[in-house]
């Protein structure tokens, strides 16, 4: 599955004449199947429309989303879409939440019951099938979250931030398993962070948009073969690279005031 955007730009309404939000400008993009892509940039640069543009929950102002050269509007089964809230059905257990989609689809009850069970047992969640949202930690409740979304068998996987509200471990061990599962499956994902380090682990490449209105500054390849070492010079010099971007379109903005330099005094 080949995913293009062309084109695309988003401008949402202000409050009076004149007052437009630009969220996107000129977002052209080509991501081949089985890709995993990062998307990083700053507050407000419109990475969390792009995405929501991608699953149809927004529709672009300008330009085109296509899928295998077809054009996706309203939505996909295609795409599935992992949000950083985890968003479970607090009165379901995990093996009901996980099984949703596919309720809602119209699955029978046994049919969608043993797949859900596979989910759980793939993603390490056995034991705690009958819990509830709030009898998990975090960590469980997103792979919760990421089971819902893949027991749909998108084709492409979006996700918002998903570790983005866990603790430095559990967010290392998540990220581990979303390779784990991403290998066995070959999605394409494009996994929207703020974290570059995160970044540089997961993807096979980085997409830099600049501040709002978000245009692709940068798309940068990570050759590093995976496993990767998260603190070895390879990442460190591809983490440089990306913040370096990141700092140069921070300055280039509107705006910016630099601190005025202060004299030695000896």
């Amino acid at each position: 599955m080949v995913l293009e955007l062309k084109g695309l730009g988003k401008t949402f309404p202000g409050q009076g004449p004149g007052q437009e939000v630009r969220a996107l400008e000129n977002i052209d993009l080509a991501l081949a199947p089985g890709r995993f892509l990062c998307l990083v940039g700053p507050s407000g640069c419109g990475k969390t429309t792009l995405l929501r543009i991608i699953a149809g929950l927004e529709r672009a102002s300008r330009g085109q989303v296509l899928l295998d050269g077809r054009p996706l509007e309203g939505g996909s089964p295609a795409v599935g879409l992992v949000f950083q809230e985890y968003a479970l059905f607090p009165w379901r257990t995990t093996v009901e939440n996980i099984e949703a989609g596919l309720e809602f689809k119209g699955v029978d009850a046994r049919t969608r019951r043993q797949a859900a069970l596979r989910y759980v047992r793939a993603f390490g969640l056995e034991g705690f099938e009958h819990r509830y949202p709030r009898e998990l930690s975090g960590g469980m409740q997103q792979r919760v979250a990421i089971a819902r979304t893949l027991i749909m068998e998108p084709r492409l996987v979006l996700m918002d931030e998903p570790f983005g509200s866990l603790d430095s471990q559990t967010r290392s061990e998540l990220q581990n398993f979303l390779l784990d599962i991403w290998r066995s499956r070959n999605d394409t994902v494009i996994f929207v962070t703020h974290n570059v380090e995160e970044a540089v682990f997961l993807g096979d490449e980085i997409v830099v948009l600049s501040p709002r209105p978000g245009t692709i500054r940068a798309r940068i390849a990570i050759e590093t073969p995976r496993p990767r070492d998260r603190t070895g010079p390879e990442s460190n010099r591809y983490r440089r690279q990306v913040l370096d971007i990141l700092e140069q379109e921070r300055r280039s903005g509107p705006g910016f005031s630099p601190l005025p330099v202060q004299e030695e005094v000896s």
